[in-house]
């Protein structure tokens, strides 16, 4: 029996008369996530199909789409004629092994061809009854049936499938224009990277490197977590910037106590640099409130005094428990924990300021010549693409 996959979105439906860009971003995506597999991909009546000549990467298929942002259900579907006795013979033999091990179950149906003789009610009660009959051991149950039988009369052929899998949800990637997402080892700016490319932004991504201090796994830790990423946003940029002597003249030049914030400040003025040369509108930090002496809304107000593009932070009012949640969800964690050390790690002063004033951290930034370390750092910088 031929076998398809239903594609379902969800806000992209409120977006009306733009709906087609929205619509042919996600088909875009979806090519791209299924590259190797030679997908026929068609749309219609909000629902993207997807026909495979090779049956048997079905699986792999749906799995790929999980991270496909936009997509808010996935189905593996039969597909079957627009007669009713051939949808309810076809709906038996192609769910029979799922009905077997079921105690109950509910039909729904969806009648998007209205010339179909029956309505999606009377439709239900065919397919069911018949179930009823053909799978004795099976009993209605409409509230919390433990199998879902989905039946879809469209206008060229009826699907029929057995439950859903769950979309990542979000807007497709690419949508929301372009940010540079300022990438550490830890557990928080991949969480934030995914946030954001959730809601359609296409992300690059910049990680300060500290060469000798920290070491190469560290840097090879930051491109496995930006690969992990890459399989939401169909592959990314990772530039690479040499920090070590920004850091090195910053501990000669200035007190101790504000080197984090000092760090902090010369890292959003870089990946500014970054984002106009790579035509992206705005920084995506990790950062949440109150974690780290750097993240105190005094601090964080410094902070973005250093830039004049939009910071936007998604993970600003969740807690470490609320992030690793979600890093785990999403595969990042347990490479985050891994015992590299990254560049935010050297170098931390014992009792860094936290309520840092705007005037005294400029004026000690005037005690080096913060421009040419810019220049230097942005003309050091290594690109690697990781899919």
């Amino acid at each position: 029996m031929e076998q398809a996959i239903l594609v379902k979105y969800g806000e992209i439906i409120l977006k009306g008369l733009n709906r087609p860009i929205f619509e042919d971003l996600l088909v875009k995506n979806i090519r791209a996530a299924l590259r190797g597999l030679n997908p026929e991909i068609t749309k219609a009546q909000a629902t993207t199909y997807i026909h495979l000549a090779d049956e048997s990467m079905i699986g792999d298929a749906m799995e790929r789409l999980t991270k496909v942002f936009g997509i808010v259900s996935i189905t593996r579907a039969y597909v079957l004629p627009k007669e009713m006795e051939a949808i309810k013979e076809g709906t038996a033999q192609c769910l029979a092994d799922v009905l077997a091990g079921a105690k109950t179950f509910k039909v729904e149906a969806k009648r998007s061809d209205k010339k179909f003789p029956l309505q999606s009610p009377d439709i239900c009660r065919e397919v069911g009854g018949y179930l009823c009959a053909k799978f004795p051991h099976l009993a209605v149950d409409v509230k919390a049936p433990e199998k879902t039988v989905l039946v879809e009369v469209r206008d060229t052929n009826t699907y029929v499938s057995c439950d859903k899998i769950k979309g990542p949800g979000g807007m497709p990637v690419g949508t929301n224009a372009k940010a540079i997402l300022l990438l550490s080892g830890g557990i928080d700016s991949p969480v934030a990277g995914y946030m954001a490319a959730k809601r359609g932004v296409a992300l690059e991504a910049v990680h300060f490197f500290s060469h000798p201090y920290t070491s190469d796994r560290a840097k090879e830790k930051v491109l496995e977590l930006a690969k992990i990423i890459s399989a939401y946003t169909g592959g990314m940029k990772v530039h690479i910037v040499p920090f070590t002597q920004i850091q090195l003249e910053l501990r000669k030049s200035c007190p101790e106590e504000q080197l984090t914030i000092l760090m902090r400040r010369f890292m959003m003025k870089i990946a500014e640099r970054v984002a106009v040369n790579n035509k992206a509108i705005a920084l995506v930090t990790g950062e949440s409130i109150g974690q780290v002496a750097s993240q105190t809304v005094e601090a964080l107000g410094v902070t973005n005094d250093a830039v004049s593009l939009p910071v936007f932070r998604p993970v600003i009012g969740m807690d470490k428990d609320e992030i690793v949640e979600r890093a785990r969800m999403i595969g990042t964690f347990e490479t985050s924990i891994l015992p590299y050390e990254d560049c935010c790690t050297i170098f931390t002063p014992k009792h860094p300021n936290t309520k840092p004033k705007l005037d005294k951290i400029k004026a000690s930034e005037q005690l080096l010549d913060g421009e040419m370390l810019i220049e230097e750092a942005v003309r050091g910088i290594e690109t690697i693409f990781v899919s």
